[in-house]
């Protein structure tokens, strides 16, 4: 399964304005620089989380756990033989 470029680019894009596009224009002031690197830090981890949570989808390690009456029903309806094996 191949991951769709759309969402890349789009969650990509809205991280990169967050955290290089938004820190100009944020007033001037005494707490200016510290507003512009909590910015960048935000977007920067924020994009990472969903960018983790995004490709543990397209391999995910953990699968449904079924029992083996539902294995055998499943492969019976849809076509396929299975051999269960007792160990």
């Amino acid at each position: 399964m191949a991951a769709a470029a759309l969402p890349f680019i789009v969650f990509t894009a809205l991280w990169g304005i967050v955290g290089i596009v938004a820190p100009f224009f944020v007033p001037k002031g005494p707490n200016r620089g510290v507003i512009q690197v909590v910015l960048m830090l935000t977007a920067a981890t924020c994009w990472l989380f969903w960018l983790c949570c995004y490709m543990a989808q397209m391999n995910p390690l953990i699968g449904p756990k079924l029992e083996a009456p539902i294995i055998k029903l499943m492969a019976r309806e849809w076509g396929h033989a299975i051999i269960m094996t007792s160990e």
